[in-house]
């Protein structure tokens, strides 16, 4: 299936579509059903249909329509992401009982792959969690080599248990939040259009603004109607 790759430039961070659902035909004979019709294919009177859908809140429909995505990313980018759970499904050990799964530190001894910035962002005046602009050549390069020896010394520390046989669930501690990793994660298309809604935003943290943009993009061609209407309309 489909793989958008370089998400975070820097030849890592990968989004992979390894399954979908439905279409938009889908979605306007699921809203049918209703009256006990059904399209074969769409018309102009079936797009009409997803546009009042959408305009109208009436966001059952939009629920029957899914994508499976395998993520690679950083888990600072994942720790924001988990937090979608509604229309969700992700698939990890460790958490059963809300559905995610993930590659498991507990169960195999990590190859670290950690994400390196290509821009060191300044903290913002006005806000809080927010960066505001890029830090000049000194000061970034400044960052970039103190990050890198942390990086460094995570790995030795790591492997150094490892090899002292300690175990791996306690051994993964010391790898830092831009360890990259690996999940799966299936959403309905109102879920995802909630995810881009609130993801691909001014306020959002740049990292996960840039997953958002390829699930966006992703969902913009396997359903081009429905996903036009929804962001005409910005309805959930």
């Amino acid at each position: 299936m489909l793989t958008r790759k370089n998400i975070l430039g820097d030849g890592i961070g990968e989004i992979q579509i390894v399954g979908v659902l439905g279409n938009d035909l889908t979605i306007v004979n699921a809203a049918r059903l209703s009256f006990a019709s059904e399209s074969e294919v769409i018309s102009q009177k079936d797009e009409k249909l997803i546009n009042y859908l959408a305009k109208n809140k009436h966001t059952s429909p939009f629920r029957h329509c899914f994508v499976a995505f395998r993520i690679k990313a950083p888990e600072m980018v994942m720790r924001q992401w988990y937090k979608h759970i509604i229309g969700c499904s992700w698939l990890a050990p460790e958490f059963q009982n809300h559905g995610w799964n993930e590659v498991s530190g507990r169960y195999v001894e990590i190859e670290p792959e950690f994400y390196i910035p290509t821009t060191w962002r300044k903290q913002s005046k006005d806000n809080k969690q927010a960066s505001q602009g890029a830090h000049k050549a000194v000061a970034a390069r400044a960052c970039n080599d103190a990050y890198k020896d942390a990086l460094k010394e995570c790995c030795n520390t790591y492997e150094l248990m490892i090899k002292l046989g300690t175990a791996k669930e306690q051994a993964r501690m010391v790898l830092p939040l831009s360890l990259y990793t690996e999940v799966m994660w299936t959403a309905s298309l109102q879920a995802l259009f909630n995810f881009v809604s609130l993801r691909d935003h001014e306020h959002a943290q740049q990292e996960i603004r840039d997953y958002a943009k390829v699930v966006d993009v992703v969902c913009s061609e396997l359903y081009p109607i429905s996903w036009k209407a929804l962001k005409e309309h910005e309805t959930l």
